[in-house]
């Protein structure tokens, strides 16, 4: 078993606000959302304030705060900057923290966009999913493409420093031409950043039970993998590089500062519902259901539902899936140093067969995934020894 991890010197923490409401419940949608009225939108402002408080303790700086959802853009704005001016009230804020905000294309009006520049918003993040009304029907969401079209538009002309949108693929019977359409419209729009996941049937959503019913069947995964490879070869054309499996940037400057986090390993911590953290050795989670969330907050207490620790080797072989799916991967002797793991020495026959095979490249410093191997990360971390 590898031993227990060396600390690092001290990153900047990532903070997470969960905010569970949607105007609808999309079809394919397995996080803890649910359609909310105005009273339990002003509900949750008062609990998230009150959470704020009983993590007073926290002293490891943010210089990420992410509103995400469900869908943030549902609050107002003066409910917003209540939930933000208690975070820097309570919390250690760093004065240049960049703030994120996920919105649906339905919520963007230009007074909108004027407000959520007031709040400092700098990266914002549009549920976009298809410029398509067929695959936006199929998707149960609540804007068509003109929409989605506009709404991305006015945010790029709105003055944010990256303005993301998110699309997805993979959908039953996803015909590749339109999903070329799609990445056609979104190179005439040219934001900084985008997000194209895969969709993923998850177990107790609607498509789930439409495909324990026969209703729905999955695109087979060699459809799935010709278009994950057709996804990257279009936006490399067109001038975004990718950095992470499903994650797409202009430049540098655009990548989503508070994702890397994730993948590189780094604290967090997670505010509201189901809200996630960790500390580098340990993870705990917020209860899902926002009445237990509630009855938590309300009594003066961490809405806290579990809690991990991680030995030596579930942190390590965490670091390596998570560097497996970026594409700067592995840094190896960082690695060493942190985990007291020698991946090239103890996997040098595998990582031998994952270069002849076109998964990896490897060199004395990193350990990095090809585009091939970025198809398959999820896998490839599982083959290594690491003791």
């Amino acid at each position: 078993m590898p031993p227990a991890p060396k600390p690092e010197p001290a990153r900047c923490a990532g903070l997470y606000v969960h905010i569970p409401f949607c105007s609808a419940v999309c079809p394919y949608c397995d996080f803890a959302v649910q359609v909310g009225s105005a009273v339990q939108r002003a509900a949750l402002v008062s609990l998230l304030c009150a959470e704020t408080v009983l993590w007073d303790a926290w002293e490891r700086p943010f210089d990420t705060l992410y509103l995400g959802g469900g869908t943030p853009s549902l609050l107002e704005p003066d409910q917003l900057d209540r939930v933000l001016a208690a975070i820097r009230g309570g919390l250690p804020i760093r004065s240049d923290a960049r703030i994120f905000l996920e919105a649906n294309p339905e919520d963007v009006t230009p007074r909108r966009i004027g407000e959520w520049r007031s709040l400092e918003v700098s990266f914002l993040s549009l549920g976009v999913q298809s410029f398509d009304d067929g695959e936006l029907r199929t998707l149960g969401r609540r804007h068509d493409g003109r929409k989605a079209r506009g709404a991305v538009e006015a945010c790029l002309e709105g003055g944010f420093d990256t303005v993301s949108v998110d699309l997805m693929f993979g959908l039953p019977d996803q015909d590749l031409a339109v999903w070329s359409r799609n990445l056609d419209t979104l190179a005439a729009l040219g934001p900084g950043h985008v997000s194209c996941y895969q969709l993923t049937i998850h177990e107790g959503t609607t498509f789930g039970r439409r495909r324990a019913s026969g209703r729905l069947v999955e695109m087979p995964e060699s459809g799935q993998a010709d278009f994950f490879a057709h996804t990257h070869e279009r936006l490399a054309d067109s001038g975004w590089e990718a950095y992470e499996v499903s994650n797409f940037a202009r430049a540098p400057r655009h990548r989503s500062r508070h994702n890397l986090k994730y993948w590189r390993h780094v604290p967090y911590l997670g505010l509201g519902p189901s809200a996630h953290s960790f500390d580098g050795a340990r993870r705990w989670w917020n209860h899902r259901a926002l009445g237990d969330y509630a009855d938590c907050i309300d009594r003066g207490e961490r809405a806290v539902a579990d809690t991990e620790s991680l030995d030596g080797e579930a942190l390590a072989l965490e670091a390596l899936m998570l560097g497996l799916r970026t594409v700067e991967g592995i840094d190896l002797p960082r690695y060493r140093l942190r985990y007291g793991v020698d991946l090239p020495g103890l996997n040098r026959r595998l990582i031998a067969a994952l270069v002849e095979d076109g998964l990896v490249h490897c060199d004395a410093e990193t350990l990095r995934p090809t585009l091939r191997g970025l198809a398959v990360a999820d896998g490839l971390a599982a083959r290594f020894r690491l003791a």
